[in-house]
């Protein structure tokens, strides 16, 4: 094992947009299991490959449990995060993670999803009947994605229409990294306004999943928990790959228009969005709750193991040409959505969310093009949540 003082060191500068950064290529290629030194400053094994978080996002024995939470090693130090560390057992935390599936699983359902459908559509055309009537140049960051994900989410949550400028507020604030007391602030705040939310709606009727939970008879707590784990992650990670992926099919005019001819054709492209979208830092911390030996390094109990959902699906070994977009790529065993039992539970709803904005903004904008080279596109920094500054566009 390498000295500390010699560990490979991970950054939040944002790499070449689609790009896999030099060191983490290299750390790929050094192994699949690669011990690190985190933005935080403390050690942590890296997963680079793509076999190895596939095993290891089936393995019981890595979550959110660690015996000292206040001493655990982290990615990045911000409070929010430190609320997914716990300090009960292995197999507490384990049923914990298997309680908040089962209770969230049935409303992201086949059927569930299918009756969403509509609903996404019509959120799709009404931000795009506001972003076009702005005109050129406008931004698709802050005038499209954002938008479609807050109120899709916000819809299926069940945040009132006079409530979510101020939820949107309160997320942001907890998405600093570097501004301690106003994520803690902020964490008050965000969860006194949800809690509120779930007992206002607690006597309602509504068919959303704070009104289901809490009529199920959880606490208002426990519901406000759940509530804010779906709005934290599902609106920042279907941002930022909606972000990139406009970019990459506007820069591959070709097979957007294949795409856009053959609903089953966009599905694949959809698929290979998910995987390109972004090579490398899309990171989910997790604790080994005992000794585990894999790939010739000992990951010992306790230790941070970070699991990234992007840089694997730059594999060279289970993707062919991993760097190249390609919309016929078949089979596209893509991890953007983890695996096993971490696996996205509203996967199937961010599939449509993308094919649509992809179908309608394309398909009512043909001539829409970036107003700024790729290259001088820059991801957000400093923050927990991604996506770009601002996705500038011509039509």
């Amino acid at each position: 094992m390498a000295s500390p003082h010699e560990l490979p060191s991970l950054g939040l500068e944002p790499p070449d947009l689609l790009k896999v950064s030099p060191l983490l290529r290299q750390l790929q290629e050094q192994g699949p299991i690669c011990r690190v030194r985190t933005p935080a400053g403390d050690e942590g094994w890296l997963v680079t490959r793509h076999a190895a978080l596939k095993q290891l996002l089936h393995d019981e024995r890595f979550g959110h449990s660690h015996p000292d939470p206040a001493n655990a090693a982290q990615y990045v130090r911000n409070p929010f995060l430190d609320l997914m560390i716990t300090d009960t057992d292995a197999e507490a935390g384990r049923r914990t993670h298997a309680e908040s599936r089962r209770l969230l699983a049935p409303m992201f359902s086949a059927r569930r999803v299918r009756e969403m459908e509509p609903k996404v559509v019509a959120v799709v055309d009404d931000v795009l009947d506001r972003f076009i009537a702005q005109g050129p140049p406008a931004d698709l960051h802050d005038g499209l994605c954002v938008p479609v994900a807050l109120t899709v989410l916000h819809d299926i949550i069940g945040v009132p229409a006079h409530s979510r400028e101020e939820l949107a507020a309160l997320l942001s604030r907890m998405a600093v990294l570097d501004d301690r007391e106003s994520v803690e602030h902020g964490q008050r705040d965000l969860f006194a306004f949800v809690a509120g939310l779930v007992d206002r709606k607690r006597a309602g009727s509504d068919d959303d999943i704070i009104t289901r939970l809490a009529a199920g008879g959880l606490s208002d707590e426990r519901v406000a928990t759940l509530a804010v784990s779906l709005l934290f992650a599902g609106v920042d990670s279907v941002v930022s790959i909606m972000d990139h992926g406009l970019v990459l099919l506007a820069t591959h005019p070709e097979q957007l228009a294949a795409a856009l001819a053959d609903p089953v054709v966009m599905t694949h492209a959809v698929e290979e969005v998910l995987r390109a979208a972004k090579a490398g830092g899309s990171i989910l911390p997790r604790y080994a709750t005992e000794d585990v030996t894999m790939d010739g390094v000992t990951i010992r109990s306790g230790e941070l193991v970070l699991f990234d959902f992007s840089l694997p699906n730059f594999d060279q070994r289970a993707f062919d040409a991993p760097e190249r977009f390609d919309i016929t790529r078949a089979p596209n065993p893509h991890l953007t959505f983890a695996h096993g039992i971490w696996h996205c539970i509203g996967a199937p709803l961010a599939r449509i969310e993308l094919q649509t904005v992809f179908t309608q903004l394309f398909t009512r904008l043909p001539g829409l093009c970036l107003a700024r080279p790729v290259d001088e596109l820059r991801e957000k920094d400093g923050r927990l949540s991604g996506g770009l500054t601002d996705l500038p566009v011509v039509w």
